[in-house]
């Protein structure tokens, strides 16, 4: 089986380079410092669970030079999606699957627009990491996690497949029982981010202190209530254990969005508290936290774009 991991980051770097150390083809596209880097002397992960390093890898530059692939991991932003989905075309089989691991809620629809829905699949990750500096992966937080599955939630032969290879690579993978269900309970406590980098706070900080610790709680349940009005599967006691798991985070850590915000990158706040914003009017659901997060973080996400 031939893979392509698209987007060598916290997540693409660390589960594909799981993958190519147990022994499969993988081949990863980077950019700028990060490809001389990761050409010159590898992919280094230095991880909660064991460092590793892998010598020799193969890395692309373009798409296009990936060449044609069995399965195509997407581990780039949100945001990034529309801009590549047409660029992948060239590197699809007739069976090829694509599997993204984008935070939100809008990924398979914007692939669709491209690309045949018979070549993906949905799925998400939890993992905390990030790129430490060209050429490294560090993990610092939370047991990485796929978890993946057709969109009518059916077991395929396919989805067995996958199954085998992740389990193979040493990677806590699982297909779901109900993919759209498990994206939005990704989805809900991962809009966090904006209102950590609008308060300036980790985690920690954020759930301490009781004022952020009640507006935490506001923004999830808003989404929460959201998803009900969606159709979504979600059980009612969500948000409360949403809470208590996030009591559990490392105190220090933050979210990506977060940090893109901060380091005044561009970031995926349009598919986190700007997409609830806008799924709210539409299905008319007051959202009050995430438009005031996501108004807060707008004029810097333009700024950001403008020096892109």
């Amino acid at each position: 089986m031939k893979i392509a991991i698209i987007g060598t980051g916290g997540v693409g770097g660390y589960f594909g380079a799981k993958i190519a150390k147990a022994g499969y083809d993988v081949t990863f596209l980077a950019r700028g410092e990060h490809f001389k880097a990761i050409e010159s002397n590898g992919l280094a992960v230095k991880s909660i669970l064991g460092d590793f390093h892998l010598s020799s890898v193969k890395v692309c530059r373009e798409i296009r030079d990936i060449g044609k692939s069995d399965l195509i991991i997407l581990a780039v932003k949100a945001w990034q999606i529309k801009e590549i989905s047409a660029e992948l075309l060239p590197v699809l089989k007739e069976d090829s699957v694509i599997l993204p691991l984008q935070n939100g809620v809008s990924a398979v629809d914007e692939l669709k627009v491209h690309i045949n829905e018979k070549n993906i699949i949905s799925g998400l990750c939890k993992i905390f990491s990030k790129i430490e500096a060209p050429g490294i992966i560090k993990h610092f937080g939370v047991t990485p996690t796929i978890l993946f599955g057709e969109s009518d939630n059916s077991i395929t032969s396919r989805i067995l497949e996958i199954k085998k290879l992740f389990d193979a690579s040493g990677i806590n993978a699982q297909i779901s029982d109900d993919i759209n269900s498990d994206v939005w309970k990704k989805f809900i406590p991962i809009c966090l981010g904006g209102l950590m980098a609008i308060t300036r706070t980790t985690y920690g900080e954020l759930r301490e202190l009781k004022e952020t610790r009640q507006m935490m709680k506001a923004l999830m349940t808003e989404i929460y209530q959201l998803s009900q009005k969606i159709g979504i599967r979600i059980e009612p006691d969500f948000v409360d254990k949403s809470v208590l798991l996030l009591d559990t985070y490392p105190y220090s850590s933050t979210a990506s969005l977060t940090r893109d915000v901060l380091e005044e990158k561009p970031s995926e706040i349009e598919y986190q508290n700007g997409i609830v914003v806008r799924l709210g009017s539409k299905y008319g659901i007051v959202t009050p936290v995430n438009r005031f997060v996501y108004d807060c973080i707008l004029p810097m996400e333009l700024k950001a774009r403008k020096t892109r």
